[in-house]
């Protein structure tokens, strides 16, 4: 996406022409579900995603969540209590019924949320009592780098802890869940091998897809951990890598 957060003609109709070329298109993302239509509105089709970091394998075409790894509760609980009481002032929001719901905590910030979208104020409590696709908490007084190390050193490997923010935010999902978990789940239905599989990333939460493709691309902005692993490079997302390595790809 551009800087304001649309998605490129240019993209779109590369996304469209590797289709047409017969190549599997998939959308991986840290987005939850019930974010992806405006990014569908923009596309040529509403193509399978990966959303929730690798914890929900998600059709469009019928509306149909073929397979979700969720945080159970007990998890939720425990890796809640250890963060509040490691790090005073963090609030927690937790994804829930696939994505399609959020739950937050009052003093959780949500910008971009409203009733519309499927997000709600709740209390701890409530919102570590179902499964969670994703958890995520949030301090303002830290940056994403710093606070997921310190996340991290707390829970000590209960959870996947990655961010795709430079803003303090960390995501947290099951142990073993994660963008190349979820790809590779995905591509062993569809009979493809790593080798086959082309992924572009730019940030933290890209770092296993990047790994486990067979040829992983970040674009020239890539936060330093996923530019570090990827096999090969492009511009940047505001200028249109993605589709120029396609254009190149296709000839």
């Amino acid at each position: 996406m551009g800087r304001d957060y649309t998605i490129s003609r240019r993209n779109a109709v590369a996304l469209a022409s590797a289709t047409a070329a017969g190549i599997d298109v998939v959308l991986v993302t840290g987005r939850p579900l019930r974010w992806l239509g405006p990014a569908y509105d923009q596309l040529a089709a509403a193509y399978p995603t990966i959303c929730a970091n690798g914890a929900v394998d998600y059709d469009p075409a019928t509306d149909l969540i073929r397979q979700t790894r969720p945080l159970p509760p007990s998890v939720l609980t425990d890796v809640c209590t250890r963060l509040a009481a490691t790090l005073p002032g963090i609030a927690f929001a937790a994804e829930i019924d696939g994505g399609r719901r959020m739950l937050h905590e009052p003093a959780y910030p949500a910008r971009w949320e409203s009733a519309d979208s499927g997000a709600s104020e709740a209390p701890l409590s409530e919102l570590v009592a179902q499964p969670a696709v994703k958890l995520l908490a949030r301090s303002d007084e830290l940056g994403a780098d710093r606070l997921a190390a310190m996340v991290e050193t707390a829970v000590a490997g209960r959870v996947e802890v990655t961010h795709s923010s430079f803003s303090g935010l960390v995501e947290m999902s099951a142990t073993g869940v994660t963008k190349g978990t979820g790809l590779a789940a995905h591509s062993e239905r569809l009979g493809i091998k790593p080798d086959d599989v082309l992924a572009f990333g730019d940030m933290p939460n890209d770092v296993p897809m990047l790994r486990w493709a067979g040829r992983g691309v970040a674009v020239a902005n890539a936060h330093p951990a996923a530019w570090t692993v990827a096999d090969d490079h492009t511009l940047s997302n505001v200028d249109d890598g993605v589709a120029v390595y396609l254009e190149r790809l296709l000839g």
